[in-house]
């Protein structure tokens, strides 16, 4: 298949979050499964860092309505992996940030991202042959309008209108609204602009544009797909979805065990598999020495998060008085809003000796982190899937999390499945229900045989970049069939 990845961020060249590692590791996954892989992404202020090819063929001018950009193309190709088009324009990406800087949002993001989705589409149309199996998949509201304008501009002509095109939110807490005037931006005929359209409580809504645009519908769990379709974690589009069930599919994300796997770890002091887990003790002393823990044989638990409220910071604060009465030691590692950061640290200044603090983004610690920590505690309000705990489960640290979204799908609680689990689950989201589960886990961990046969079984479990590929590969080709006018079984 020819694959087009449609994307405001990917790795190596822009990082804002998950999105641009999953820009990079399943495009690579899919391209060594013998696909043809090429990524579209803007060209940020980072990607000045790297070889770039100018394709000048590609190189147009961009009509926004209201003005006219010209679009600049550029490729970079990726040893072992797919290929980059970067797409250009110095007054919208030539930035520190993918979306905003440290006062918040850009203004202009309506106008960015429609020139980049404009953009995307026009390079798209001259790079697809008409015949070939082409499929183009779109990644949150940044590139919702891509699949709109195949469905409205493409539906004429040959080679486009066969194009299977697939648009997958990974949030719907960001939805890219904007007000009603951008929509002219669009290059949309107004009729497109109702409650049935882009409309959304009177704003312009890309989210939206993508669900009612592609083929098939994609996010990255089974139960985030579900509880999307309610009004609690449907932000407003559920009745979109509801309309759209029968082509919303779910992928959890994949995990690159080349970077992520305790054997080969470069990041770490000592190594360890389960067939040989003795490393593990090098890399709990190692986390002990920099988190400055007083040493001992309690549980050591791991937080190792965005500090934000949808990340259950909020129910950390309120349980943290009694957790800290339990025996075992609390570390902590992320950034976020002011007032959790200075709850942390005021509480860590407290806790000398029980509770460490690192307020950073530190990708070698967090490794050193997976590989040192007993547990992993993720607490979240909602989360769509997490990548940390897919990473605890590969380095034995056992998960401890909220049963919602990924982290339900990912983790299987040991109560409920007694010599079969990986990792403990609480429902309600309160302080008591958070101190139970772990208090439950560290009534396990007080059991080392038991215990050790809970982190083997964790380290068993496979989320590698080609189960998703191989997920994602089905939904292609039913996107292609439903191309063709076939019914897709």
């Amino acid at each position: 298949m020819r694959i087009f990845f449609v994307t405001p961020e990917a790795v190596p060249c822009s990082r804002a979050g998950g999105l641009g590692d999953i820009a990079y590791h399943l495009p690579k996954t899919l391209t060594l499964r013998g696909h043809q892989v090429t990524v579209l992404v803007p060209k940020h202020r980072l990607a000045d860092d790297y070889p770039l090819q100018p394709l000048k063929e590609l190189n147009r001018e961009i009509d926004l309505s209201i003005s006219s950009r010209r679009a600049e193309y550029y490729e970079l190709d990726l040893p072992g992996a797919h290929n980059l088009i970067l797409v250009d324009c110095l007054d919208f990406f030539d930035r520190p940030g993918v979306y905003g800087n440290e006062f918040g949002d850009y203004d202009d993001n309506a106008e960015r991202f429609v020139f980049f989705s404009k953009a995307a589409f026009e390079a798209i149309k001259t790079l697809t042959r008409h015949g070939n199996e082409t499929v183009v998949h779109s990644h949150d509201w940044p590139t919702g309008l891509v699949p709109m304008y195949f469905k409205v501009f493409g539906k004429d002509n040959p080679s486009l209108n066969r194009v299977g095109t697939i648009f997958t939110y990974h949030n719907l807490a960001n939805q890219g609204t904007f007000p009603y005037f951008d929509f002219a931006m669009t290059g949309l005929d107004w009729s497109y602009f109702t409650f049935q359209g882009l409309e959304f409580h009177g704003l312009m809504n890309l989210t939206k544009a993508g669900l009612l645009g592609a083929r098939f519908i994609t996010t990255v769990s089974h139960r985030y797909a579900r509880e999307t379709l309610s009004a609690a974690l449907g932000q407003g589009l559920e009745g979109v979805l509801k309309e759209r069930r029968q082509d919303l599919r779910s992928v959890i994300h994949g995990v690159d065990y080349d970077l992520w796997d305790p054997a080969i770890d470069r990041f770490l002091p000592a190594s360890y598999s389960r067939r040989d887990i003795l490393g593990k003790t090098v890399n709990r002393e190692n986390v002990i020495s920099i988190f400055g823990l007083t040493p001992g044989p309690e549980a050591i638990v791991a937080v190792v998060s965005r500090l934000l409220v949808r990340k259950g910071c909020d129910l950390l604060a309120q349980a943290l008085p009694e957790l800290m009465k339990m025996p075992l030691k609390l570390i902590i590692l992320g950034t976020g809003d002011d007032h959790f950061i200075s709850f942390f640290r005021e509480a860590a200044q407290a806790n000398p000796g029980r509770l460490g603090l690192k307020l950073s983004y530190d990708p070698p610690l967090s490794h050193q982190i997976m590989a040192g920590a007993d547990m992993l505690l993720a607490p979240s309000k909602f989360e769509p899937c997490g990548l940390e705990q897919l990473y605890a489960l590969k380095y034995g640290t056992v998960p401890v999390v909220r049963a919602t979204g990924g982290l339900d799908d990912t983790v299987t609680d040991e109560l409920s499945h007694p010599g079969g689990g990986t990792g403990f689950k609480f429902i309600d989201y309160s302080p008591e229900a958070l101190l139970s589960a772990l208090l439950t886990a560290l009534e396990h961990f007080a059991q080392p045989e038991s215990w050790r046969r809970l982190m083997i079984r964790c380290m068993r479990e496979d989320y590698s970049w080609d189960r998703a590929a191989a997920a994602y590969e089905e939904i292609y080709s039913q996107s292609l069939t439903a191309a063709s006018g076939l019914a897709v079984r």
